[in-house]
């Protein structure tokens, strides 16, 4: 919301504080100031000056010589290419010497063999417009002379507030000086609402049929009015500096009482209606022809304005081409409706489209306003553009809309929440200045809420107002009066910090991507998944909810692997959307995505990309680092390369996936090189093992290598937990260091050969004793998997 600090005083006429102090005041209330600026740029020494004369020049025929008078009693010969520069006519004259917008300094100049002393000037000259087609013409009582910046109060402050959606009720003047006048203790001069009298009996029916989505629709007929009148350079300066475009006297009359007031409006042109208004429900597949030119198609359900002819305008968003205002309009209808936020909200983005109007409508309008900003806007016509009124006509269903309920409000609650008292008639005097209805109670109040405070339902929304207009700098700091107890935490529970730190220590950094991804992308990576669509989705890029988070990933290493970044190693810590018996899942993940090098660059080391078990080993020491180790089962992923991809199995559980990314995927994304990656569930490591001591032994150990020969499909891991399930004693460490196929090893097998520490606790272990166990561990062997010893 821009605010003006000129328009502001005319509803605070007492106002002290300056633009910034002000600002400040706001922002400490909860309407934090973004942004500080002057009404237009800097510019000097340009006056209001009038042309007295106009004549050809003799060289050029788009030039005109025009004398200037600036009030000072000379006469100034200008040469000026404007198309509307006429006799009489007032419009900004820079003096030699003058300095424009962007630098432009005025100087005497000769152009076409014409002398030219100062410059008249258009709106975007003056940085008031982004583009003009000519002079820009000032009213008739334009004091001549008087420089411009104090005529058109060019040193206007402007605040942009940056607000809340719970504050709708300050997207208008009228709510941020309601605002500023509690904050400042200034008297809030209000304006009187005038009603105005019809003039003629002519009225356009109205038909409600949508009463739940709008329970309130008024209008009123104007006709004679003057549609290609211009606003007055008051209205215009106004809009402009609220950032709203200047159209038409009509367009710009209801974009004022909406700034003005906060009730949006619309002009019909009266001719293009058929027979009566109808508030309706969209049919599925209907069309509207908006007034941005173009066309949309509306989803069913969508409220509409229509006529006996069809779709005029998407209710509380914008209005229709086919019924809009031009310049040839003589008679209008002005609609002023009060539409329920629920119906609204998501309407403009699922058509794309944002207005100030939908901006207002999806937050909640002041219900009892409709009627007021009718009279209102129906006055400014009349003195703008001329036209006789006829009667209001109205259409309601009073029991569909907002009631503000009463809230009880506990004189101690006020204190138990906010450490701080207040006393009763001040507690009064801010909820009667918020425009509540205040009545006393023996232990507090019942305050009922004004109509447009939809914030205000509960006791502790009137306790934060009470701290928030009394200033949240003077609530006091308290410290606890008592420690509170330690909870209780299980000592095997791991914390997903402990994780991240593993991962930081493998060279992984953290991202953060959107849980929101395309459609595509999650057909991609979980095909057999149903996607969870978004029922507003900021773009189609954005449209479901992830199933995985590794599309994220993938994305941000594609787009360091575009900017020359030789290896990456990425991780994230998020959710995960899924349907598990047809309820949505929000399932807690920890996935990882690596490409590039297994190590930095240097000369010491031979250079290799990552691959499955280079993926595998950090995932292992990931759950070391937590105590506990997991099984990896081959197996078949849709998105991991066929054989390099396993379930990682954690006491049986399948927790996760590890693996290289399949070719085809590579190929669509664009990737051209391997991608390796796993996902796991943050639940299932959430319980590690805790450490305890084991008894050293002070005897020597001794190492035997075992090397056996068993078929291609026995698993090494498969071989190892063997060997751990005899609970040998003596066996305190089984390490895998070779496994070999080839030569001299029958095809169909494979040789894996491992380490095995041996060390006693009693006493030394023997040859024989250590002969012994390896014979038992080769029986095992041998009985499971068939193995052979390796000759």
């Amino acid at each position: 919301m821009r605010i003006s600090r000129s328009w502001l005083r005319e509803w605070l006429p007492e106002l002290a504080l300056d633009a910034q102090a002000l600002g400040d005041r706001l922002t400490m209330a909860g309407l934090e100031l973004d942004a500080l600026e002057t009404a237009a740029p800097a510019c000097s020494n340009v006056v209001v000056g009038r042309v007295q004369r106009v004549e050809q020049h003799p060289d050029a025929d788009r030039l005109r010589v025009c004398q200037v008078d600036d009030g000072s009693g000379e006469t100034f010969q200008v040469v000026c290419g404007a198309p509307n520069v006429e006799i009489g006519m007032l419009a900004p004259f820079a003096r030699v010497g003058a300095e424009l917008p962007g630098g432009l300094k005025i100087k005497a100049a000769r152009l076409r063999g014409m002398d030219s002393q100062g410059m008249l000037c258009s709106a975007a000259e003056l940085g008031l417009a982004e583009s003009s087609d000519g002079l820009m013409p000032l009213p008739e009582d334009a004091p001549l002379g008087q420089d411009i910046r104090a005529y058109l109060d060019l040193d206007d402050a402007v605040l942009e507030v940056d607000l809340t959606p719970n504050r709708a009720d300050c997207l208008c003047m009228r709510g941020v000086a309601r605002e500023a006048s509690i904050l400042t203790q200034t008297p809030l001069l209000e304006p009187a609402a005038v009603a105005v009298a019809a003039q003629v009996e002519d009225v356009f029916a109205v038909r409600l049929e949508a009463e739940d989505a709008c329970p309130r629709y008024a209008g009123r007929v104007v006709r004679g009015v003057k549609s290609a009148a211009q606003a007055p350079l008051w209205m215009r300066e106004r809009l402009r500096r609220a950032g709203v475009r200047s159209i038409s006297a009509p367009v710009d009359i209801t974009n004022y009482v909406m700034l003005e007031l906060g009730q949006p409006m619309h002009a019909f042109d009266l001719a293009k209606l058929d027979r009566e208004i109808r508030v309706r429900l969209a049919e599925d597949g209907e069309k509207v022809a908006l007034i941005d030119g173009q066309t949309v198609a509306v989803q069913a359900g969508t409220l509409l304005i229509a006529d006996a002819s069809g779709p005029l305008a998407v209710a509380g968003v914008m209005g229709g081409a086919d019924s809009a205002v031009s310049d040839e309009t003589v008679d209008v209808f002005l609609e002023s409706a009060y539409f329920d936020p629920q119906s609204i909200s998501g309407r403009a983005r699922s058509l794309g489209l944002h207005t100030e109007s939908s901006h207002r409508f999806e937050r909640g309008v002041d219900p009892q306003l409709q009627l007021a900003a009718l009279e209102r806007a129906t006055q400014l016509l009349m003195e703008i553009a001329g036209g006789k009124p006829g009667p209001v006509v109205e259409a309601s269903a009073p029991d569909k809309l907002p009631r503000r309920e009463p809230v009880t409000l506990r004189r101690e609650r006020i204190g138990q929440l906010l450490g701080l008292e207040f006393e009763d008639s001040l507690v009064e005097e801010i909820l009667a200045g918020l425009g509540c209805v205040v009545e006393t109670q023996a232990d507090g109040w019942r305050v009922t809420p004004p109509s447009q405070r939809f914030d205000l339902s509960i006791e502790v929304d009137l306790i934060e107002e009470l701290a928030r207009v009394r200033g949240y700098d003077e609530v006091p700091e308290h410290r606890a009066p008592m420690q509170p107890g330690i909870a209780p935490r299980a000592e095997a529970k791991v914390d997903v910090v402990r994780l991240r730190e593993c991962l930081r220590a493998l060279e992984y950094q953290e991202a953060i991507t959107y849980s929101f991804i395309d459609a595509a992308s999650a057909q991609l990576f979980a095909p057999g998944e149903e996607p969870i669509a978004l029922s507003n989705p900021i773009s189609a890029e954005l449209a479901v909810m992830r199933p995985s988070l590794w599309p994220g990933l993938i994305g941000a290493l594609n787009y360091n692997r575009k900017r020359q970044q030789p290896r990456g190693r990425l991780f994230e810590t998020g959710l995960r959307f899924v349907r598990r018996d047809g309820e949505l899942r929000q399932q807690p993940m920890l996935a990882g995505a690596v490409f590039g090098s297994v190590f930095p660059e240097q000369w010491g080391v031979e250079d290799r990309q990552i691959d499955f078990y280079d993926v595998k080993g950090d995932v292992e020491a990931l759950l070391a680092r937590i105590g506990v180790r997991a099984e990896f089962v081959a197996d078949e992923h849709p998105a991991l390369h066929p054989g390099q991809g396993a379930r990682v199995m954690l006491d049986g559980h399948n927790i996760g996936w590890v693996g290289m990314l399949g070719p085809e995927l590579e190929r669509k994304l664009e990737l051209e090189q391997p991608v390796g990656l796993f996902e796991l569930d943050i639940e299932a490591m959430s319980y590690g093992k805790v450490p305890h001591f084991e008894t050293l032994s002070r005897f020597p150990a001794m190492r035997r290598d075992l090397a056996v020969i068993v078929e291609e499909s026995v698993a090494a891991g498969d071989v190892l937990a063997a060997i751990e399930a005899l609970e040998v004693a003596e066996v305190r460490e089984a390490q895998l260091f070779d496994v070999y196929a080839g030569k001299g090893i029958e095809k169909g097998y494979k040789s894996l050969a491992f380490g095995l520490i041996f060390q006693g606790f009693s006493s030394s272990l023997t040859d024989d004793g250590v002969e012994a166990i390896l014979s038992r561990i080769m029986e095992e062997l041998s009985r499971r998997f068939a193995a052979k010893p390796r000759g």
